[in-house]
């Protein structure tokens, strides 16, 4: 029988590849996106990523089992504390502020994609949610791999992007990925079609959501009015 990680990513793949591809991560494949844009895409990240951890901590809280308690818990700790430091270190980079930061808005595609988690974690039952913060996890494991190869791995010592590609294409994000799939298949597997379908819903959505969070940074999305 196909998992639901297998026939999710298959549905989706064509998304998937329109995202590798996306000129933002082609850019930053070759070490040629500008530091505007990359700025830009730093601080959305860091706002996005607090999001990202309240919907985990949502999990966490319907939790069917105590070790998805600990899975989803930690999660959402590593996603504020392993993410900030790697903000801390292109922050110091690019010379942003605490107060730039502090100052600059979730962009309209970060504040639409961080309210679409929290309604699907908060409302929805618990597969559900883990359907919709599937893809953060899952697409940038991806892409971290795809440009790891791309840039010629442990030849990426002069790359000015080095630092984010390693972080995602490294074996301990692996695992952690890994470990969220398994989960994701344990609990798809346990439920009811209709549920299945919210889930493939969710993760296409959240997957959907993923290339338009690149697209913003690439075109420097402001609020237009």
């Amino acid at each position: 029988m196909t998992s639901f990680s297998a026939a999710v990513w298959q549905q989706n793949l064509p998304l998937y590849e329109k995202t590798l591809n996306h000129p933002f991560n082609r850019d930053l494949a070759a070490g040629t996106l500008t530091p505007e844009r990359f700025k830009h895409y730093m601080i959305q990240d860091a706002h996005y990523l607090e999001g990202f951890a309240r919907g985990l901590s949502l999990v966490a809280a319907k939790a069917w089992s105590t070790d998805h308690i600990v899975q989803f818990a930690d999660a959402a700790k590593e996603a504020i504390v392993v993410e900030r430091a790697l903000h801390a270190d292109y922050f110091r980079q690019f010379a942003i502020a605490a107060e730039d930061f502090a100052s600059a808005e979730r962009s309209p595609t970060c504040a639409h994609y961080v309210a679409t988690l929290l309604s699907v974690t908060a409302l929805e039952p618990f597969e559900v949610g883990l359907a919709a913060l599937l893809p953060c996890f899952w697409i940038y494991r991806e892409v971290g791999a795809a440009l790891y190869k791309q840039t010629g791995g442990n030849a990426l010592a002069s790359h000015p992007y080095k630092a984010w590609i390693e972080t995602y294409a490294g074996a301990e994000f692996d695992a952690s990925v890994d470990a969220v799939i398994a989960t994701v298949d344990s609990v798809a597997a346990a439920t009811a079609p209709r549920t299945t379908r919210a889930m493939q819903q969710a993760y296409t959505r959240s997957a959907q959501l993923e290339w338009m969070f690149w697209e913003s940074a690439y075109q420097l999305e402001g609020w237009p009015a």
